[in-house]
């Protein structure tokens, strides 16, 4: 029996990860800022603790980390889930919306992270998983500030999978495309207070797209739980997980143009390097 540590989990990726995994027959510790909209959500479980954790607090994140380890003796598997969108040029878009947005999705990520390591370090096993997003990987008018939150995911996974290899815990990035959840409804998307008209070509198509493009999304959440199952299992997990075919083609879109790119500026790229020349 595996445990997991859940953040984010009385609704949407966080809820439905949970549910499989306890339908897997593992133990579950998910958490949410208020605990009985789990219990609501998953029911009653004997492999089931449903615990309170707002991210953006590192002290309610040892608190729960710690009633985990107590209830279960262990964490298997940390998947770093609770997190919001924000939508808007990033012209438009305030410090202070800036600020809460980076206090939950990147600063609150870390808190939890480093309040469950000293447990996996002990164990000398585990696996943490953080949801990025596709937007972690390419940019998109509109979702540069939140983007620029799952690009920093991004690098802290990279650099944190170097770090606790040497101590048997992996690190899986998740890059979600669009699902069928409520990402995009006022539950879990934010707008920015400010519209500027001069952002409406490129940032205005955003917003129009975002409200006629929800309930039509590609992604089948039901499926994205079951693919977390398989990534639990893999005996080597990748480091970076993309799921979705839109996540897929925009990543080889990507890939593309900085290849092609690279290519083109080569010569300026490596032109800056010492040489004898130069000395």
């Amino acid at each position: 029996m595996r445990v997991w540590f859940i953040t984010g989990a009385s609704r949407g990726f966080g809820a439905l990860i949970a549910e499989a995994a306890l339908k897997a027959g593992d133990a579950v510790v998910a958490t949410a800022r208020d605990p009985p909209t789990v219990t609501a959500r998953l029911g009653t479980h004997e492999r089931l603790l449903a615990t309170r954790l707002d991210v953006t607090s590192e002290a309610e994140a040892h608190e729960a980390a710690g009633q985990a380890v107590k209830a279960f003796g262990r964490i298997d598997i940390l998947v770093n889930n609770a997190g919001y969108g924000l939508l808007g040029a990033i012209e438009e878009a305030s410090q202070a919306e800036t600020q809460k947005l980076f206090g939950t999705n990147v600063f609150g990520l870390l808190g939890v992270t480093r309040a469950v390591l000293p447990h996996m370090r002990r164990q000398r096993s585990g696996h943490i998983i953080n949801i990025s997003s596709v937007g972690g990987y390419t940019g998109y008018p509109g979702w540069g500030v939140y983007g620029a939150t799952k690009f920093a995911v991004e690098g802290l996974s990279e650099a944190l999978a170097g770090e606790v290899a040497p101590l048997g815990i992996k690190v899986t990035v998740v890059e979600p495309g669009f699902f069928r959840t409520n990402f995009l409804d006022e539950s879990s998307l934010s707008r920015t207070a400010m519209q500027i008209e001069d952002y409406s070509e490129s940032v205005g198509k955003t917003r129009a797209h975002a409200a006629d493009f929800n309930g039509g999304q590609r992604g089948d959440p039901r499926k994205l739980a079951q693919a977390f199952l398989k990534l639990a299992d893999a005996r080597t997990p990748p480091l970076r997980l993309p799921l979705g075919s839109d996540t897929v083609e925009r990543i080889e879109a990507k890939n593309a143009f900085v290849a092609k790119e690279l290519a083109e500026w080569r010569t300026v790229a490596t032109s800056t390097d010492f040489s004898s020349d130069s000395a």
